[in-house]
């Protein structure tokens, strides 16, 4: 739904020459026109006016001096520089740009009618005057000489299939007549010349030549060899014109019929495939010549009057027709008057701009024009505005208006018919007048239609009224009216950008500054611009034709193909085939290069896929719709995700519940943002949003998609400009919403909203089923919903299985049986069963419908209702269950039944190894021994001495059961337990003194001693002890030392590992290897322990120190080393040292003091060398050992982190000093 808007025409008249111009060809790389007459060629750059070199043809005789010569053929060949042309009277000259000197490289006795190149500039064709083919390369060497016309069909000849002959085939509406009918020959006014055109690929060429024998016109197809391809079907009325389309589809000619004037395609097969009718009837206009331009989008039709004016010259005319979904639209019309020197005899397409046209007139005049791709549409920002998009077709334009349908092209919401063919077209770009739209014709006149009127005021140009004028310096080629800010802006051919102050007093022409005062300008021109405010600063935006968009001087993307802005976003499309739409007020110019740069993650918003080769055609104001044009012409309607989410976002912060669910609703928008976007909102205007719903089914609706997740931070990010709401910290959302809309719901009309009421209870986080069912029974009201239409809904909404033990868990019978009634049971299956839970009595009714739903905790309650005789049944439930706390509290502590179910509970603690538990509930019931056992295996010793004293036992017993917990205290180097129970109820100091010296426990040894008289075992036992003590300096050099070969060897395999690294990284594999690997150790070992079953942790654990040996060349060895450091455990010496220096050991004692300080001086030091700064990241939970170093528990999976020392802690003895 493109048209072309003419951005700019150069017309120059400063060339002039002898005779009138024949031939006709630009230079690729210069721009200049080069122009062949009858007598000279010359060089012209129409951009300065000025010719660049000529030279006559007429001065060697390759043009005879009378003016009698022509030119048939004229190629500028970049190459080499140089411009081959050919003459009719046969001669092949090449024409050096460079020395300005001709060379002939050919000649031809019968002369020569026309001389093609092919697109790759390596042949070259020509065709002669005793029609054949002369094919030559590029130097010039013949390669075959082939005749024109040829009885052999070609090698693509179709294969007959035996349908018989062509006569006596189906012809249409035509009848027989059309088998019989004559082949009509050329025209009277073809000049019966031969036409060549090549393909685009310089792989096929065809030629149009008459046919000797009918008179008419017959298309052939070569390939670059010379041998014939094919040959078309004899066409009635084919003429002259003939262009192939250089995407290589199809071939272009014109063909006279009957009543109508066509444009036909052939295929390279010869056979006919497709057409268009011209604007005119069959004798009013021949068709001079076909020019296809260099992307195949524009055909170019050359167009002459047959019959002459008053003054008997004929008016010329060139129109330009394009496609899109198989409708051809005449997009440009040039009328050049009956002027004959102002029309046109030579036209060509430029070769790099594609859509550029050259012609030069007879007169000599030189005419540039150049076109630009546009859509217009109506450039409101409001709901008044209608979204129309105008295309034109010639003299009439397609007006759609998006916002009320998508009407496909060709067709359209309705017509404009004009007098004359449309060239341009555009919308008034005022506030509420937006779908008024001018046009301006071919003949100079420019009509303007009003919304509501049939009419068109159209009035020449001429007899305008114009308000002001103001002079620009530079040529314009474009102009955009911002209806908002009421700025204009202007570019010039340069990319230049000028503002136009129109309505101030003096109006003037400014250059275009940023805040800053720069000036701003396109580094290069733009076929479209729009202006925008981007972070509350102006911009102007700008769309080259190759796909580079601008911020004014900055570059915002290089692969954009079309954009929009509608409001205050910026709509994109991509040749990565994506749609963006951004919000230009939250971004600044960087962030929008950052964001159209950025790939775009998995829920954002302003990304989408669009199928390839989407173009925007116009964007809805005020709403969703993005209307995309395909390539072949169709359209598709998106509603961008940008679009729908920010017209949501309003529509809530305006509490229009309604109208944000139905485009919820309609475009699959998750129903949780209308709640997520502003939760303390939407629950302050809760009743609001019932009454805009009004419907039970868009209630429940909503309360069904309710889910515990936050949209606005997973499904659709806010906008980073927008503060983050917070929800309500009281309960779960679900919960919140349900309660609140039931609580909702029931003060304004329970009856009426009674389903919706049921599902808030049944969406809960955990489902109110029996409070559903419950008013579901109660639904007595007439006019509301009865309880069987609501017992069906609440059916649909939960599982028919579960509802029916739910029932049966409210313990209503009749509830029940409406459910069960309801469901697909059959009725032999529940009857029976319902009619023996009737039979039973209450409790125990209630017990077995428990028990049926698994209801343990609620069966054991109503069982415990039942009686004496229901108790070992109760019994049984607690121990299969495992009940018993809940059973313990529904028996009062003195009775039988209580006691029972402590000794069963007991019992259960034992076999889970809570042995002590045990005890204390068989202690608290009266079962005394049965206590006593648990305490003493339990070696909870103080209170096997309660109960042993409570039974109580015999003297000689209790001093037995003491010694029996001293020997397991012992077993557990709980030394001074086992000494208080030895010496306080065995009577045995001489035990309890022996247990302290084992246990190290010195001071409380020396006053038991002291206590009983037994200065004797100082003698004997304690001086000994400490004495053997006193080699724990020996103990702490061996830990020292261990320390220290621990330590260089950590330094060694550092050190290794770093140079393995290194020399890997010199390795051109280097990405092969792992930094993990046992190449860097140079171990033959793999750490692979795939095949280590891990089906519990001790076998992970056993698997994971298994990777960390300390074996010389393991992989993990330095990890292993720097566990085995932090285990380094040193003893306890505080109490040691005190008791060594009252016996007077001062010199086992300093040295002792010595060795354990050195050793913690040797492990601080070497702290920050084997736990560096860049490994303390996984610090792993530590232990403490009193007085002494912080002990690491190492997890074998991370980096060990480094001990700690305690250095508040006092150990040392001053009168070691």
């Amino acid at each position: 739904m493109r048209n072309l808007k003419l951005l700019k025409s150069l017309c120059s008249s400063e060339l002039q020459g002898l005779g009138s111009p024949q031939c006709f060809s630009v230079r690729a790389d210069t721009g200049s026109l080069l122009v062949a007459s009858q007598y000279s060629i010359t060089e012209y750059d129409p951009r300065t006016g000025q010719v660049v070199s000529e030279a006559s043809l007429t001065a060697d005789n390759f043009l005879p001096e009378d003016g009698s010569g022509a030119v048939v053929g004229l190629q500028d060949l970049a190459e080499l520089e140089s411009v081959c042309l050919a003459t009719a009277g046969g001669d092949v000259v090449l024409f050096s740009l460079n020395t300005c000197q001709f060379e002939c490289v050919g000649s031809v006795d019968s002369g020569l009618t026309s001389m093609s190149w092919s697109p790759d500039e390596e042949l070259v064709t020509l065709t002669t005057g005793q029609e054949t083919i002369i094919m030559m390369t590029k130097d010039f060497e013949p390669i075959t000489e082939i005749r024109i016309h040829q009885d052999d069909f070609g090698e693509g000849k179709f294969i007959t299939v035996g349908w018989g002959k062509k006569e006596t085939q189906f012809h249409g509406s035509e009848g027989k007549q059309a088998a019989q009918r004559k082949i009509q020959p050329a025209a009277g006014w073809d000049d019966r010349r031969p036409r060549v055109t090549w393909r685009g690929d310089g792989q096929l060429f065809a030629v149009s030549a008459v046919c000797p024998q009918t008179g008419a016109r017959k298309v052939r197809v070569w390939n670059r060899e010379g041998i014939l391809q094919a040959t078309s079907e004899p066409v009635n009325g084919l003429e002259q014109a003939l262009c192939w389309k250089p995407s290589g589809s199809l071939i272009a000619s014109t063909q006279r019929h009957p009543n109508k004037h066509s444009v036909v395609f052939m295929e390279k097969n010869g056979l006919l495939h497709g057409d268009f009718t011209l604007p005119f009837s069959k004798d009013q206009a021949k068709v001079k010549e076909l020019l296809w331009n260099s992307d195949s989008t524009v055909l170019a039709v050359w167009v002459e009057d047959m019959t002459a004016g008053e003054d008997g010259s004929f008016n010329t005319c060139i129109q330009l027709w394009t496609v899109g979904n198989y409708h051809w639209y005449l997009k440009q019309s040039l009328d050049f008057g009956r002027d004959p020197q102002k029309a046109p005899v030579c036209v060509c397409w430029d070769p790099e701009h594609p859509l550029k046209l050259h012609l030069v007139t007879r007169s000599w005049t030189s005419i540039t024009y150049d076109w630009g791709w546009t859509t217009e549409r109506s450039p409101g920002l409001d709901a008044t505005d209608n979204a129309s998009v105008a295309v034109i077709d010639g003299d009439k334009i397609l007006v759609t208006t998006f916002r009320q349908c998508v009407v496909p092209p060709p067709m359209c919401s309705f017509e404009l018919q004009l007098k004359s063919a449309v060239n341009q077209v555009t919308f008034l770009c005022q506030p509420q007048r937006t779908n008024e739209l001018a046009a301006f014709t071919a003949n100079g006149q420019i009509s303007v239609y009003s919304q509501g009127c049939c009419h068109s005021a159209a009035c020449s140009c001429s007899s305008f009224c114009f308000r002001s004028e103001i002079e620009v310096d530079g040529v314009v080629v474009s102009m955009v009216h911002c209806s908002q800010s009421g700025t204009v802006a202007l570019q010039l051919e340069d990319g230049q950008i000028r503002k136009l102050l129109w309505d101030c007093p003096e109006q003037s022409v400014e250059d275009w500054c940023d805040s800053t005062g720069c000036k701003m300008n396109f580094p290069v021109p733009c076929v479209q611009m729009a202006l925008c405010s981007i972070s509350g600063e102006e911009y102007l935006l700008g769309l080259t034709d190759r796909s580079h968009l601008y911020a004014g001087e900055t570059e915002l993307a290089s692969n954009v193909s079309s954009f929009a802005i509608c409001n205050d976003f910026l709509l994109i499309t991509t040749h990565s085939h994506t749609c963006r739409c951004l919000q230009l007020s939250t971004l600044s110019v960087k962030g929008l290069q950052a964001a159209l740069a950025s790939i775009g993650g998995q829920n954002d918003e302003t990304l989408r896929r669009v199928e390839r080769g989407s173009r925007i055609v116009t964007v809805v104001p005020q709403d969703t719709r993005v209307i995309l044009q395909m390539p072949r012409g169709n359209l598709e309607t998106v509603h961008h995700r940008a679009l729908v989410l920010a017209q949501l976002r309003r529509w809530l912060d305006d509490l229009k519940f309604r109208e944000a669910f139905e485009c919820m609703r309609k475009l699959r928008i998750n129903l949780n943002l209308i709640y997520d976007h502003s939760p303390k909102v939407f629950l302050e205007n809760i009743e609001t949003f019932i009454t805009q719903l009004n419907s039970i089914n868009h209630i429940n609706l909503f309360l069904t998609e309710l889910r515990e997740e936050d949209t606005t931070s997973t499904m659709y990010p806010r906008p980073e400009s927008t503060p983050v709401q917070l929800p309500p910290a009281s309960g779960l959302k679900v919960d919140v919403v349900c309660d609140a809309l039931r609580s909702a719901m029931e003060s304004m009309d329970p009856n009426k909203f009674c389903l919706s009421i049921l599902t808030a209870h049944v969406k809960k986080t955990v489902p109110e089923l029996e409070v559903a069912l419950q008013k579901v029974h109660e639904l007595r009201a007439p006019g509301a919903v009865n309880a069987e239409e609501a017992l069906k809904y609440l059916l649909f909404l939960v599982n028919v299985n579960d509802l029916y033990e739910h029932s049966l868990g409210t313990y209503d019978f009749d509830l029940v049986l409406m459910v069960a009634e309801k469901s697909q049971k059959d009725p032999k299956e529940y009857l029976p069963f319902l009619n023996m839970l009737k039979s039973l009595e209450l409790n125990y009714q209630r017990y077995t419908i428990d028990r049926h739903l698994k209801r343990y905790r609620k069966a054991l309650f109503h069982l415990s209702k039942c009686g004496e005789e229901h108790f070992p049944e109760a019994l049984q439930l607690v121990k299969e269950q495992k009940l018993y706390s809940e059973a313990l509290r529904l028996f009062t502590t003195n009775s039988a039944h209580y006691k029972a179910l402590s000794c069963a509970y007991a019992e259960h603690l034992v076999e889970q190894q809570q042995v002590e538990q045990a005890g204390l509930l068989l202690w608290r019931c009266g079962e005394s021994v049965g206590a006593l056992q648990a305490f003493a295996s339990s070696s909870s010793w103080r209170n096997a001495i309660c109960v042993a004293q409570h039974i109580p036992l015999p003297p000689d017993q209790l001093a037995l059961l003491a010694r029996d917990l001293a020997e397991k205290l012992t077993e557990q180097r709980r030394y001074s337990e086992a000494a208080l129970l030895l010496d306080q109820y065995a009577k045995d100091c001489e035990e309890a003194i022996l247990a302290l010296i084992t246990g190290a426990v010195w001071e409380e040894a020396l006053r038991l001693t002291y206590m009983h008289n037994r200065q004797d075992i100082t003698e004997t036992n304690l001086k000994p002890a400490l004495l053997e003590g006193k080699n724990s300096a020996a103990f702490l050099e061996a830990q020292l030392a261990t320390f220290s070969r621990h330590r260089t060897r950590l330094a060694v395999v550092r050190e290794q590992k770093q140079k393995a690294r290194l020399d890997m990284l010199d390795c051109p594999d280097a990405e092969l290897y792992s930094e993990a690997s046992s190449v860097m150790t140079g171990s033959k070992y793999s750490h692979s322990n795939s095949r280590i079953s891990s089906r519990s942790s001790k076998n992970r654990r056993k698997a994971e120190r298994k990777k960390l040996s300390l074996k010389e060349g393991s992989p993990m060895e330095d990890r292993a080393l720097m566990c085995a450091l932090g285990e380094i455990i040193t003893t306890e010496v505080h109490n040691l040292l005190k008791a060594l220096v009252l016996f007077q050991f001062d010199k086992q004692a300093e040295k002792l003091q010595a060795a354990f300080e050195e050793a913690l001086q040797t492990m601080e030091t070497a702290v920050p060398e084997v736990w560096p700064e860049g490994l303390q990241q996984n610090q792993a939970p530590v232990t403490r050992i009193p007085e002494m170093i912080i002990i690491t528990s190492v997890t074998y999976a991370e980096l060990p982190a480094p001990p700690k020392m305690r250095n508040g802690v006092k150990w040392k003895l001053t009168i070691l000093k």
